[in-house]
């Protein structure tokens, strides 16, 4: 059973932000890509968008193209999006259905959907060619409550111990059955970690967000994770507001079958270091943080619904949507003027307050992981 802590009870130091550097040298942010990007499970969609045998999607990560389709027996699969021959991108598609095999564009190399190589032209007048020696390059692949992550790690840790702290923790939630609605990318011109410092928190709710204060009090709610890589907990709803919408209406049906106290709370919950993670009672929200460049973020949100919810005619999705599209756009807005603000010559790191435990944790988890 998890033991809830409210935020201003959590041991905090005489903590500081991080210094400038963290968030506009290309060195750290390079750092940042290899030793905690390269090396972490990432989140990069959902296991709806492969029913079929042969259906795909393809995700940037770090730059690299990954291919991750379903086989015939029903089995996933990740691949870097590069040949075996001579390293063309063989899938410039988002997202479609192969044709019972993926076959290169350039010299017409197919492989199977597992992977393995399947046939290459003129490949007899290659000395010693054995297709066995040519599959596509594995990238690891895990699913966790429906959710599909990738990690470029060459021997990367098991999901299981790697997201222990929230292995069976949600299963009420029924995320594996849900499904998206809408998703929506937002460019922010900031850092990746303030994204995350700002989720992590609702001490800015009062000044930046005068509809989530209407539905939830800042100061509402308690914390369960507050140490490692993943932190966070539930704000309460306010009397009058059964959800996050802008009606104050539940726009969906339920997503899972939930305890009376879960009726009145959403949680938040930050999973280092690309997911963020929303949970209403009728409908579940997430974030998939992509760094682009020092000053520079994609952001991209998804609304999961229960399925049934979109032929109910009681409900109105699009009441939640807005609800967090109005919200986001905030969040984005303030983000871009603290980056502005920490590439000053005139920004030195301030002190975090008694509401900011989580913010001045995820600090310790950026910083242990670059060893700094």
């Amino acid at each position: 059973m998890a033991t809830f802590v409210r935020t201003t009870d959590i041991p905090l130091g005489r903590e500081f932000t991080l210094p400038g550097e963290y968030f506009t040298s290309a060195a750290i942010f390079a750092e940042e890509c290899e030793k905690i990007f390269a090396a972490r499970w990432l989140c990069v969609g959902r296991e709806e968008q492969l029913r079929s045998p042969g259906d795909f999607i393809v995700r940037s990560v770090l730059g690299e193209s990954i291919i991750i389709t379903r086989d015939d027996a029903g089995e996933l699969n990740a691949f870097y999006n590069v040949c075996r021959h001579r390293g063309s991108r063989i899938c410039e598609e988002r997202e479609g259905t192969f044709p019972g095999a993926i076959r290169c564009p350039y010299h017409a190399w197919t492989y199977a959907l597992d992977g393995e190589l399947l046939g290459a032209p003129s490949a007899a007048d290659i000395p010693g060619f054995h297709s066995c020696d040519y599959p596509l390059r594995r990238v690891s692949l895990a699913r966790w409550e429906g959710f599909l992550l990738v990690n470029l790690a060459d021997a990367p840790a098991r999901i299981e111990d790697a997201w222990a702290p929230i292995m069976g923790r949600f299963t009420r939630f029924g995320m594996q059955r849900l499904t998206a609605l809408r998703t929506i990318d937002y460019q922010v011109r900031a850092n990746w970690k303030l994204t995350f410092q700002n989720f992590s928190e609702c001490y800015h709710c009062g000044p930046v967000h005068p509809t989530l204060s209407k539905a939830t009090p800042p100061t509402s709610g308690e914390n369960d994770l507050v140490e490692g890589p993943i932190t966070g907990g539930f704000m309460v709803l306010n009397a009058g507001y059964d959800s996050m919408t802008l009606s104050g209406r539940v726009c969906g049906l339920p997503v899972g079958d939930l305890p009376a106290a879960d009726t009145r709370r959403i949680y938040y919950y930050a999973i280092f270091p690309n997911l963020l993670l929303s949970l209403h009672p009728d409908y579940v929200m997430y974030h998939l943080v992509r760094p682009e460049a020092p000053d520079r973020t994609t952001v991209s949100c998804t609304w999961l619904f229960n399925p049934e919810t979109p032929g109910d005619a009681r409900f109105d999705p699009a009441d939640g949507i807005a609800f967090w599209d109005r919200t986001n756009r905030e969040d984005w807005a303030i983000c871009e003027r603290s980056q502005l603000g920490v590439a000053s010559r005139a920004y030195v790191p301030g002190p975090y307050s008694r509401r900011e435990t989580l913010p001045a944790q995820f600090d310790r988890e950026v910083l242990k992981a670059l060893g700094h």
